[in-house]
Formats: structure tokens, C-alpha cells, sequence
């Protein structure tokens, strides 16, 4: 519970807890934002990672002198690519053998079936899309993988998705993130971006739920 409890204060403070990693760990912090965005976007077993709300504050602290922007969405924009391509392969070798895993500390059945019908339903723009739906942007690779959608057709929705979702939430953060309203409120701002990139997850639930209880 502990351990839960000061994950939920980092990801809520990200606004003190990033410039203190920037202070305390120099030119090494590029490498520990790549290992999150790699990790939270090609481990089915890490989707709780901050993803928006981590870009956004990284680019405002980013324009405070703390980081090179240029470097940072660029280091960012590789990790997204080479952890959604990861989670790909990873789909791919495992095939259907996902569809006979119970739910478990480590993986979320639950979420893996709400993602392949999104999948199936809306077919490769999903990989776009998903990028900014936590949970299911960890997904979606995943679930592509064990559809075995053409990799011809994954890499470069995957490329165009990651860059997007990139470089829009940094530069945003850069330009934004600053101003004295949203600086003196960014705690607030932060927990607008994650409910924000919540809002499809919970509107694809409502939908479920009322076609369940329809049946």
C-alpha cells in the first residue's frame, strides 16, 4: 500500500518530482524518461506508468533550462516506437495463446479483451488513436501483434501515432506549461490531462455496460 501510495504522489507531482530527478541526475534523466516511455509502451505488464501527464511536464521543465526539448522529444519519440514495435513481436510470437490467460497481478485480461474489439472494430487507426488512451495505447501493439496485422501496415501507423502523441504533448508542456496560471495550477493541469485521456476508456466501459445490460 505504501509503495502504491507514493507511486500515486509522483505521478500527481510531477511537477516537483521531475526537476528534482533532472537536479539530482544530469544528462542521465533523457535515460530514465526513455526506459518509462519504453517500458509503458512495450510491457503488457506496465500500463500504470505515466505516459501524457510525464510528456507534458517534461517539456515545461524542459523549457525551464532543465532539458534540451529537441533531444528529449526526439529520445522520447525513438522509445515509443521501439516499445510499441517490442510489444508488436511480442503479440505476434505469443498468438492466441493470450486468449487463454486468466486475469493475474500481471497481466489485465479485462483490458486486453476491451482492446482487441476496439481492434476489431476499428481496425489500424486504433494504433494511431490509442496513443492517447492509457491503458489501452499499452494494448493496442500487444493486441495488433496477436491479430497478426501486417507489420508493412503496424510500423508506419505506429510511427506516425508515436510522433504525434510525442511531440504534440512535449511541445505543449515547452510552450504552455510555463505560463504563470498553469505553473501556480499544474497539479490541477495534470490531473486534467489524465482524466482527459481517460474519458475514451470510460466512455468505451459505459458503452459495454449498456450493451450488456441490453442483452
Amino acid at each position: 500500500m505504501e509503495l502504491i501510495t507514493q507511486f500515486l504522489d509522483i505521478v500527481l507531482h510531477l511537477d516537483k518530482f521531475l526537476p528534482q530527478l533532472v537536479a539530482e541526475y544530469g544528462s542521465y534523466i533523457y535515460v530514465i524518461l526513455f526506459l518509462i516511455i519504453f517500458c509503458e509502451t512495450g510491457l503488457v505488464v506496465t500500463p500504470f506508468l505515466p505516459g501524457d501527464s510525464l510528456l507534458f511536464v517534461a517539456g515545461g521543465v524542459a523549457a525551464a533550462g532543465g532539458m534540451d526539448i529537441n533531444l528529449l522529444s526526439g529520445a522520447l519519440f525513438v522509445a515509443a516506437v521501439l516499445g510499441d514495435n517490442v510489444n508488436y513481436w511480442i503479440g505476434r510470437s505469443l498468438g492466441h495463446k493470450v486468449f487463454k490467460w486468466e486475469q493475474s497481478r500481471f497481466f489485465n485480461r479485462a483490458v486486453f479483451d476491451k482492446t482487441h474489439s476496439y481492434f476489431e472494430t476499428h481496425g489500424g487507426k486504433t494504433i494511431i488513436v490509442a496513443r492517447f488512451m492509457p491503458l489501452v495505447r499499452t494494448f493496442a501493439p500487444f493486441v495488433a501483434g496477436v491479430a497478426e496485422m501486417s507489420y508493412k501496415r503496424f510500423l508506419p501507423l505506429d510511427i506516425i501515432g508515436g510522433a504525434i502523441w510525442i511531440f504534440s504533448l512535449t511541445w505543449a508542456g515547452y510552450f504552455l506549461a510555463n505560463i504563470p496560471f498553469i505553473k501556480n495550477n499544474l497539479t490541477l493541469f495534470v490531473l486534467g490531462i489524465i482524466a482527459v485521456s481517460l474519458m475514451p476508456v470510460f466512455v468505451a466501459w459505459l458503452k459495454s455496460r449498456k450493451a450488456a445490460a441490453g442483452a
